[in-house]
């Protein structure tokens, strides 16, 4: 018997859609406008972005980080989520992509509760370390370039308090990490990333194959 019990097909996952996602109008239509993009793989789906709001919300998150925007889905499905007073700290290096983040945080009523940074997300990071923020955020959301995973990660576990949860999206890399044949730069770092967090003791850890796959790191 196997160990896995249920693959999911292409139409099991438009069932589990069916009888389970609730994607409000403007994250469909961010979903529908970024579809078009040649980039458009970059996005996460709709099930994480939902999967982010239900984490958010069990933590009770009002201070988050998300390393990685591109044009904001997941960002803006965090803030939705967040309370009034709740905030995002988020990182990237594109303008173009994070300007059609920002117009549908604005069209959403979210912008004021999302600081963007425009530089490289180990600047910034280390930056709120220098300026005494360890410690002080709930949540992590990592979905960046793969080679700096293991650098966003720990200045995250520094950053995130007791308790905190950091997310890590790509952590399967669409099915690649079990490819020994490929040994390309960004399948073996997340594949040293992976083994590096099984054996971490400063975190409960749990690997969910959601999407293309979402570690989850519970800061002890």
């Amino acid at each position: 018997m196997s160990r896995y019990d249920t693959p999911v097909t292409e139409q099991l996952g438009r069932y589990i859609a069916g009888v389970s996602l609730r994607q409000s109008d403007v994250l469909r239509r961010l979903r529908e406008e970024v579809a078009s993009y040649p980039n458009s793989s970059m996005q996460i789906s709709a099930e994480q972005g939902q999967f982010l709001q239900l984490l958010i919300r069990m933590l009770g998150a009002k201070r988050t980080l998300e390393i990685g925007v591109f044009t904001g889905y997941s960002s803006l499905s965090v803030a939705l989520a967040l309370p009034p007073d709740g905030r995002i700290v988020a990182c990237d290096v594109s303008e173009p992509w994070t300007s059609v983040a920002r117009r549908y945080w604005r069209e959403a009523g979210v912008e004021g509760k999302i600081e963007l940074h425009l530089a490289p997300a180990v600047e910034t990071l280390d930056r709120l370390l220098a300026e005494g923020a360890a410690g002080s955020f709930d949540f992590a959301f990592i979905d960046a370039d793969k080679l700096n995973y293991d650098n966003y990660y720990e200045r995250c576990l520094e950053l995130v308090r007791r308790g905190g949860l950091i997310a890590v999206d790509n952590t399967l890399w669409h099915g690649r990490v079990v490819d020994d044949g490929d040994q390309t730069p960004d399948t073996l770092a997340i594949r040293a990333f992976n083994d590096k967090l099984h054996e971490d003791q400063r975190i409960w850890l749990s690997l969910v194959p959601i999407g293309d796959g979402l570690t989850l790191a519970l800061k002890k």
